[in-house]
């Protein structure tokens, strides 16, 4: 538990690479990139494991990429979302339970979630499954009215608030998850991409 926050928790913010769903460009897997960061100041590290597209296996992989680490003080899990590679749904509270630590989804945007319970719906056999995962996780929280959402798992609304505003620089996203999405779009792509 997360008494008090400090400037330089130690965090990692989790984003994926981009992929492609034509049949030209498709591939079959996307790296996921974790920075680990000491509050929004210093670069610890970076862990990176490979998802699969549509897969179920980036809650796994978030899992081995932290426990399997060198950085053992952790103090939270940060997540651009709770969906990688497409569907790939992560299991928030298995997140936290199996780490043992807090963690926090930030997005921009509120999720569509009648839009994805259709695509699901339409393009998966095993929908139930991965609505049951979308539909468990905590609720969404809007910090900045229209601009800033989080879910919290493992940590309260106060404290999950002042955690995203001590990982934050400029703007709104965390600098773990502005920093991992770009390297994970450098990964893919060749260069970085605008978050």
């Amino acid at each position: 538990m997360i008494r008090k926050v400090k400037p330089q928790i130690r965090v990692v913010g989790f984003d994926d690479g981009t992929f492609s769903f034509s049949s030209k460009l498709r591939r079959e897997k996307t790296i996921l990139i974790g920075v680990v960061m000491k509050g929004s100041q210093e670069v610890a590290g970076v862990l990176s494991r490979w998802i699969t597209v549509d897969g179920k296996d980036a809650t796994e992989a978030m899992i081995d990429a932290i426990t399997s680490s060198r950085f053992k003080d952790l103090r939270v899990i940060m997540l651009k979302g709770i969906t990688y590679a497409g569907f790939n749904v992560v299991d928030l509270e298995r997140l936290h339970r199996e780490t043992g630590l807090p963690a926090i989804v930030v997005v921009r945007k509120r999720p569509d979630i009648g839009a994805m319970e259709a695509a699901l719906r339409k393009h998966f056999p095993d929908a139930e499954e991965r609505l049951r995962l979308l539909k468990k996780a905590p609720p969404l929280v809007e910090m900045i009215p229209e601009k800033l959402y989080f879910q919290a798992a493992g940590v309260d609304e106060k404290t999950a608030v002042e955690i995203i505003r001590a990982t934050t620089r400029t703007g709104l996203t965390p600098e773990p998850l502005r920093l991992a999405h770009m390297i994970a779009s450098a990964v893919i792509t060749g260069e970085s991409k605008r978050e």
